[in-house]
């Protein structure tokens, strides 16, 4: 579906991109899920849903790369594991996810999306019950951690909705972290899967120039604006504050797939 070259000149058109791409931004690196944030203000502008998510993708990308510059300092093992090798596995999964999005059709995206949003809403959700409870009864090694990142990785590349906070989750789970001690790791494998599946849909043409660069102009702000609120805020208020927008992004998805 093609989106009227016009509409995309309007100021307000152009100001909701960019104030999507400065919550989207500031969502990611306080959290993670821009994505709830960046792809529903695309879809209301006009975009089929694949293509709003690989534009989103692509403008939320430099905003986690100055997120992941802010926080630098704090990067560390995850889980036993050092930071670069999961750093490559994400990239290199988040390549095979994004190819797995350029060749799903929109209607069987559009199905897809609430599901994938409620299974992120759960994490964000259940992810440190889940943990403990893990812990009580197991103990697992970086297998586990690794066969996680790469899922992680796909998903990521494939849709990217809440992935941040996926990965906190996943590594609460498995590595017993808790989420302040995340925020670095999380933004730089944030960053490498966006930097995958930017590679990908420029390459394939599903990035919509006209509406992306506003956002992305927003989320390097956003973004950079995050991180600092991040090094402040309690972690209980950004926890219930990125539950919300979750929660309400995946019910209006589900109301627009199945009503």
């Amino acid at each position: 579906m093609a989106l009227p070259p016009r509409a995309m000149l309007e100021p307000t058109t152009l100001a909701l991109a960019a104030a999507a791409g400065m919550l989207g931004g500031a969502m990611n690196a306080l959290a993670g899920g821009g994505t709830f944030a960046t792809m529903p203000a695309l879809i209301a502008i006009g975009l089929p849903s694949p293509i709003a998510n690989a534009t989103s993708n692509v403008a939320l990308q430099p905003g986690a790369i100055a997120s992941a510059w802010t926080f630098r300092d704090g990067l560390a093992p995850v889980g036993g594991i050092n930071i670069r090798p999961l750093a490559a596995i994400t990239f290199v999964a988040a390549l095979a996810g994004s190819l797995l999005l350029v060749v799903t059709p929109t209607s069987t995206f559009d199905v897809i999306i609430p599901w994938l949003l409620l299974i992120a809403t759960l994490a964000i959700a259940f992810g440190k019950q889940a943990a403990a409870a893990l812990a009580r009864h197991a103990a697992p090694g970086p297998a586990a951690m690794i066969v996680a990142q790469v899922l992680l990785g796909v998903y990521g590349g494939y849709f990217g909705g809440g992935v941040g906070l996926m990965f906190t989750a996943a590594w609460g789970l498995l590595a017993g972290e808790p989420p302040e001690r995340l925020m670095a790791p999380r933004t730089l494998m944030l960053a490498a899967a966006n930097a995958a599946a930017t590679i990908v849909f420029i390459g394939f043409g599903m990035v919509r120039w006209e509406a992306c660069v506003p956002m992305l102009l927003g989320a390097i702000l956003g973004g950079w604006l995050g991180a600092r609120l991040g090094r402040v805020l309690p972690p209980r208020v950004i926890r219930i504050w990125t539950l919300l927008v979750t929660v309400v992004t995946t019910i209006i998805f589900f109301v627009r797939a199945y009503a």
